[in-house]
Formats: C-alpha cells, sequence, structure tokens
C-alpha cells in the first residue's frame, strides 16, 4: 500500500477510550476501514487506496478482488465533502480496468455519475465523474444507460467547465455518445460480440437462427468495419471450447477465411485473431489447414506489422502438434518469410515465427529447408532480445535445428553462440532451460564445444548444477556434452576419459586446472614463450596427405624440420588464381592493356633474340609472384598443429602387430608393452627417481622453442604419458580403455576384461573385471582394480 494509514481520534468523554493510532500497510485491512462510521478514517482510507490503485492495473485488480468497488460506489454519494471527493478519485483511476468497467455495469452506477455532474458540485468530483463516464462509454450498453438517464446534457454544460481535465473528460464521453448515430450495425454486432461469450446466449442465438444470419451478413456486407467487428465476436466467442463447437457447426472457418482476402488491414488482424482461437477446435484446424495456411502466408509479407504479427500467431496455433499443416506451410512456401520474419519489429511476431518454425523443423526434410534459408544466421538477433518470449521460442528453434553440423557452424559463424551463452544467466526459468537444451544440443561437434567453452559456458553450466533451485534437466545433460566433445578441456578439468571418448587429433593434456580457470586453446598456448612450466603434450596423427603445407614426409620421421606454424589450406585452384592477378597488373596497366593484347603474338615469337635481359626480368616477376602468394597464405592461413609422424607410425605399426591378436587380454598386454617400449622401457621400481625423464622433456622444449610437444617427440616418458600414448593407440584400433589422472605426475589406464571359467566350469559367462595395466614396471601386467598392487601402482 506504501504508506501508512493514520488516525487520531477526537477526545473522547471520560467514560471511553483515548484517541488510538491506527496503521496498516495491508490493501485488505484499509479496504475493512471503508466501512467504518468515522469520516476521517474514511477519508484517509480513500486516499490511501487512490494512491494505492494509480500504481498499476495489478494493485486495480486486486482491490477488486478485496470488494473495494462496492465499498467506495457507496462512498461517492456520502455526506462528508471530504469522503465524497476522495471515493469519486478512486472510481475514477480505476474504472481504465477492463474487470472493474464490467463490475460498474453490473452496479448500473452511471445514474450515480450523472447526479454529481451538478454545478454546485466540487471540481475535482467533476474530474473524476466524466474521467468515470468516459471510460465507460466505450461500451455500447453504458452510451445507452447515459443517453436514458439524460447524461448528454450535464456534459455539454460542463464544456464551460474552467478546469481543462474536466472540459477535456466531458469531450471524450460526448464524442463516444455520438458515434452510435453512425452505424447502427457496428455496434449492434459489438453488442452481439458481448452475447457470444456466454454460452447460453451463444446457443439461443443459434437456436433462432441469429448466428447464420450474422455470418451471411458477414460474408455480404462491404463495411470494413462490420466486417471487423464481427471477426472480433467470433474470436471473444471461440475462447470457450462449447462456443467453438457451435461455430464449427456453422462453418465459421469459410467466413473468416474470406476475411482474409479483405483489403483492410483491421480485417485482416481481427479475422486471424479469431482463426487463432477457432484453432483449438480440431476439426476447425483441418480445416484452416486445408484452405487458409496460403492466405495466412502471403500476409507475412504486409507491410503492416500488426498484420505479420496476427498471422504468424495464427500459424503457431495451426501448425503445434500438426505435421499435415506444417508441411502445408512448407508447400505454400512459407518457409523463406517466416526466416524473414525473425528479424521483424514486433516481439509477437518474432517469437511465433521461430514457433512456427521450430514446429515445422520436427521433419526432417523441412529442417533441412529452413536450415537451406539461413534460419541459424537470422537467429543471431533474436538471441539478443530483451523479451523472454522471443529468448524462450529463438533458443527452442536453435535447439530444433542444431542437430545438423552445417546448422551449427552457420551459428557459429554468425556469432550465435554468444548470446546463446549469455541466456544460460537468464533468470527466467524457461528461457534458461531451453538454453541449456540448445547448448547440449550445439555441443554435439568438437568446434562448437571448445567454441562454447570459450564463451564460458562450461562455467556457467557449472554453476547452475550447484543450485538446486536452477539446476534442470537439460543443464547436467549439456555439462556432460560439452565437455565430452572438448576431451582436452574434460581431461585437464576432470582427469578423466572413459571409454566412449574417444581421442582425436588436436587433443592435447595441459596438467590439472582449477575450477574457473579458463584452458588455453592449443594455437594460443604455441604462441606462448618457453616457460618453465610443464609440457603440453598434443596429439596430431593426421597422415601426410592431409597435410597440405608439408610438401614431403622426412625420411627419418624427425622432428628437426617441425615448427608451430600456421599451415594454409587453400585449394590448388585457389592458389593458381591468386598467382595470375599480381602478374596482369604488372605487366598490363592501365591504358595499355589493349596494345598489349594485339601485340603479344609478335612478342611470343620474337622473345627468343631479347636475350639474358628478358630472362632477368622473368626471374624478377617470379620473385613478385612468390613474395605475394606467401603473403597471401599468410592472412589466409588457418592454424594446424604441426603433424606427428612418429604417433602415425606407431599407431599404423600396432594395427600390423597388436589387432590381429584373438583376445582383448593379450592386445592390451601387447599394446602395455608396445608403449613401454617406445617411451624408455621398463623401470626398476626403486630406480624410478634415476629415470630423468624431466630433463628429456626439458630438452625436447628447448629444441622446438616451445613448452608444446608432441607426444611422438616423447622417447624417455613417465606414467602420465605413457597413460595418454597407451590411451591414443587404443582408441585408434578399438580396445576399450579408460584415462585417469592421479597426483604427481600419476595416470593410469583401466580396462575391462572377462576372467576365464573356474577350472572345472565350463559354459559360465563370468561379467567383466576392471584391470589397471601396468605400463612402467612390468609392463603388460594386469592389476584387478581395487587390489593391494593396483592402489600401490597409483600412489607411488
Amino acid at each position: 500500500m506504501g504508506k501508512k494509514v493514520k488516525k487520531e481520534v477526537e477526545p473522547p468523554p471520560k467514560d471511553v477510550f483515548d484517541p488510538l493510532l491506527i496503521e496498516s500497510k495491508t490493501a485488505a485491512t484499509v479496504v475493512l476501514m471503508l466501512s467504518s462510521p468515522e469520516e476521517e478514517v474514511l477519508a484517509k482510507a480513500c486516499d490511501a487506496i487512490y494512491k494505492f490503485a494509480s500504481k498499476g492495473d495489478e494493485n486495480k485488480v486486486t482491490l477488486l478482488g478485496l470488494g473495494a468497488v462496492e465499498r467506495l460506489y457507496k462512498l461517492i454519494s456520502h455526506e462528508d465533502p471530504i469522503v465524497r471527493r476522495n471515493a469519486m478519485m478512486v472510481f475514477g483511476i480505476m474504472a481504465s480496468n477492463h474487470d472493474v468497467k464490467k463490475l460498474l455495469r453490473e452496479l448500473d452506477v452511471t445514474n450515480a455519475l450523472l447526479s454529481h455532474l451538478v454545478p454546485e458540485e466540487d471540481v475535482v468530483i467533476h474530474e473524476f465523474a466524466t474521467l468515470c463516464l468516459a471510460q465507460m462509454a466505450v461500451e455500447y450498453t453504458t452510451k445507452v444507460q447515459i443517453f436514458e438517464q439524460g447524461g448528454l446534457e450535464p456534459l455539454i454544460r460542463l464544456l464551460d467547465s474552467p478546469d481543462p481535465d474536466v472540459k477535456k473528460n466531458s469531450v471524450e464521453c460526448i464524442y463516444l455518445l455520438v458515434q452510435e448515430f453512425n452505424d447502427l450495425h457496428v455496434e449492434a454486432l459489438a453488442v452481439l460480440g458481448n452475447c457470444l461469450e456466454d454460452v447460453h446466449a451463444m446457443q439461443l442465438i443459434q437456436q433462432t437462427g441469429g448466428l447464420k444470419k450474422l455470418l451471411s451478413f458477414v460474408g455480404d456486407s462491404t463495411v470494413p468495419d462490420i466486417q471487423k467487428n464481427a471477426a472480433k465476436a467470433i474470436a471473444k466467442a471461440a475462447y470457450d471450447s462449447e462456443n467453438r463447437k457451435i461455430l464449427n457447426e456453422e462453418e465459421v472457418e469459410t467466413c473468416l477465411i474470406n476475411l482474409l482476402e479483405i483489403d483492410n488491414d483491421g480485417v485482416k488482424v481481427a479475422a486471424s485473431q479469431a482463426i487463432s482461437a477457432m484453432c483449438e477446435n480440431l476439426s476447425s484446424k483441418r480445416v484452416f489447414g486445408l484452405q487458409g495456411i496460403p492466405q495466412l502466408v502471403e500476409l507475412l509479407s504486409s507491410n503492416n506489422e500488426e498484420v505479420k504479427e496476427a498471422a504468424v500467431i495464427a500459424l503457431a496455433n495451426l501448425t503445434t502438434a500438426s505435421p499435415s499443416n506444417s508441411s502445408t506451410v512448407a508447400e505454400a512456401e512459407g518457409i523463406e518469410p517466416l526466416v524473414k520474419t525473425l528479424n521483424a519489429q514486433r516481439d509477437g511476431a518474432v517469437a511465433n515465427a521461430a514457433a512456427v518454425l521450430t514446429n515445422m523443423a520436427m521433419q526432417e526434410p523441412l529442417r533441412l529447408s529452413i536450415q537451406s534459408h539461413g534460419a541459424m544466421s537470422a537467429l543471431a538477433e533474436p538471441l539478443r532480445s530483451t523479451n523472454s518470449q522471443v529468448q524462450s521460442r529463438a533458443v527452442l528453434l536453435v535447439a530444433a535445428l542444431g542437430c545438423d553440423a552445417d546448422a551449427r557452424a552457420e551459428l557459429r559463424n554468425a556469432g550465435g553462440l554468444g548470446p546463446l551463452v549469455e541466456l544460460l544467466h537468464s533468470k527466467n526459468k524457461e528461457v534458461r532451460r531451453n538454453a541449456c537444451w540448445a547448448v547440449m544440443v550445439c555441443a554435439s561437434d568438437e568446434l562448437t564445444a571448445v567454441e562454447l567453452c570459450r564463451l564460458g559456458a562450461l562455467d556457467i553450466l557449472e554453476e547452475i548444477n550447484l543450485s538446486t533451485g536452477r539446476k534442470n534437466n537439460f543443464s547436467e545433460a549439456a555439462l556432460e556434452k560439452l565437455l565430452d566433445n572438448n576431451l582436452s578441456q574434460k581431461y585437464s578439468q576432470m582427469g578423466y576419459l572413459s571409454s566412449s571418448n574417444i581421442i582425436t587429433d588436436g587433443f592435447y593434456d595441459y596438467g590439472q586446472i582449477k575450477p574457473g580457470i579458463k584452458l588455453l586453446s592449443l594455437e594460443e598456448l604455441s604462441m606462448q614463450e618457453l616457460t618453465d612450466r610443464r609440457a603440453t603434450i598434443f596429439i596430431n596423427a593426421k597422415p601426410q596427405e592431409d597435410v597440405l603445407a608439408v610438401e614431403e614426409k622426412p625420411q627419418n620421421s624427425s622432428y628437426e624440420q617441425t615448427t608451430l606454424s600456421p599451415v594454409s589450406r587453400k585449394s590448388s585452384r585457389e592458389k593458381s588464381s591468386l598467382l595470375v592477378s599480381p602478374v596482369e597488373e604488372k605487366q598490363e596497366p592501365p591504358g595499355r592493356r589493349s596494345s598489349f593484347s594485339k601485340s603479344s603474338s609478335r612478342e611470343k615469337g620474337s622473345r627468343k633474340g631479347k636475350g639474358k635481359k628478358e630472362e632477368e626480368k622473368m626471374i624478377d616477376v617470379t620473385q613478385v609472384i612468390s613474395k605475394v602468394q606467401d603473403e597471401i597464405n599468410q592472412e589466409n592461413a588457418q592454424w594446424q598443429p604441426p603433424p606427428d609422424f612418429v604417433l602415425l607410425d606407431y599407431i599404423n605399426d600396432a594395427s600390423k602387430t597388436i589387432l590381429p591378436l584373438t583376445t582383448t587380454r593379450e592386445q592390451v598386454v601387447a599394446l602395455a608393452q608396445f608403449v613401454a617400449d617406445k617411451m624408455g622401457g621398463a623401470i626398476e621400481k626403486e630406480k624410478l627417481h634415476d629415470f630423468s625423464w624431466e630433463l628429456h622433456i626439458s630438452e625436447i622444449e628447448y629444441e622446438l622453442k616451445s613448452n608444446v610437444v608432441p607426444i611422438g617427440k616423447v622417447k624417455k616418458g613417465t606414467f602420465y604419458h605413457r597413460a595418454l600414448l597407451f590411451k591414443v593407440i587404443a582408441d585408434r584400433i578399438g580396445i576399450g580403455c579408460s584415462l585417469v589422472r592421479g597426483e604427481y605426475n600419476r595416470a593410469w589406464n583401466e580396462v575391462k576384461l572377462v576372467d576365464d571359467s573356474p577350472q572345472g566350469v565350463t559354459g559360465l559367462l563370468l561379467p567383466p573385471q576392471e584391470y589397471i595395466v601396468d605400463l612402467m614396471f612390468e609392463p603388460g601386467f594386469l592389476m584387478k582394480q581395487g587390489s593391494a598392487e593396483a592402489d600401490q601402482y597409483k600412489r607411488i
């Protein structure tokens, strides 16, 4: 309520209580005070209610529910002028609310209001009484009451009032009153619209033939206001399920579809709104799907934003849970205008265009068509909207389209991932949930997952999942999906990769990072100067033919010529075209182009006689071409890590020697021995401290002038180097294993193997057991998970 209501009672006789101070901050309490016999209490209560009601429509509805209107109605005729004035002020401002007006009509307050328009009454009462009448006079029944009760005369008289607000309210009320003198059919339809809201009245009108007459009248009329009011009346009635059945029986759909063709924006809006309401009836929905969708699609190209919005809302309702209607929209060539509507001016149009496209995207052919029209690029702007409905619908469409790799790439290139990640912060539960869903879908490939992590999605999702109030069904799945498609981040953060997390080229082990610390990309790490921090080990076993910048594989598969430099991905055709342009500019300046063309054949025949000077000139041209090409390649280069041909050889050798082995156990043992052999062999436990792998790694870093090291370069590796190499090769040749990071440079691999049946027992299928693979001391030795030896291996 805001302001405290206080009352000091006049000094009472000796046999009654002393003055009391009454205070309240509760609307209900102040409304109860409207029944007080004390004038001062009534006046102050009305004043407090006036201030409360002035703050917004919600407060008016609250007061209506507390029964304030009925009490105030009694007070507008109170004998005390201050009470009367304050009560009328509340009446005037509350009449702006639709539900309040409805109650005022039921209370028949017009006569009481008109009685206060006399000259001797307070000018404030004139102001708020005329304001109340002007707000009520928009309804036809109130106009009739005012006329019948002789209200026009006092209103005209008040045009001479010295108060400008009284004049304004009186003029507005008179203007509304004289409009029934126009087309009575328009007003009659407005009254009929109110009647149609009531089911019993609707049934009576149908039984007397009035509804059929109404629809035929609308079809024959050429007056836009009649057609508009008729569509509005139908829309009002259609919000009731029983009314929808009756309207469907009278084939109202045909009438509304015809109204869509009328050359009047107001009629089109009203007809579209009525169609939206009638869509709740499945029979009507089918009829509109067969006949009305092409007209609605056509309205999407309207220059009138209100028409566009009404049409797309109707399409949203028509396509919800209706694959056939979704297909019809596509057949009516609706995809392109719908995608354009994603950038419309009105939020309602944008939100519902996204809803229609989401409904359509449930069918794969339609989804691909939507994607081909650039829907993901168009969504970048709606994702930045401040309207929660637009945000929610936009991210749902992202989730619907994001299952295609091309669509994800388009959203990524359009800059849509940034605003998508920001929506994870939303305080709106639905927006936040839908954003989590969209992130989960978009994180389905490594490039997008890495970009989402870079934009902070990982940190936000972790924060959401720690909150019981903000966590939802998709937030945990989104976090898991992000990590599963960004294994470098997952291993650095979680210290674990499962057997289903397949390590691919581009993976790197940066080491353990603390929560909240952003993992730099491999490119960013490679650009840093050499430091004393631990080496980042990367994986890149791309075959030689996939590395376009490398002309030929080194004979000894060494890394002496390898540097962490960009690798151009320009095609040979593009390179050829780039070579032509500079030469043409050099040899064919403007103004000499035509003469050069004419003399070219003669020059060709006489070139041999030009001797050494001409050859030197050609050498200069070649150098220019080479220089320009180098510059172009640098500008268009896409960074790639250098190829690791040693790792590629490891994988090829393992495929030939280990893959043919008959059992998984044999393959695991052989691979463990293979990895240990490549990384310095078996180490005696007592001499582990003498195994100077740190110095070896430091020498490699110094040689490469970088902390980023390819795993094939490591010849003396400790636990975590060997475990990573084991996992990489196992993933390539199809051996299921996990990778676990321990403390103090420890890491190990876990594999699941089925033990042999006990001696003397045949046909017994045992469950698989989990083993830790020894890669350091007895390479190939398998330690059962949970055993003392396995625990010791992790802790040594």
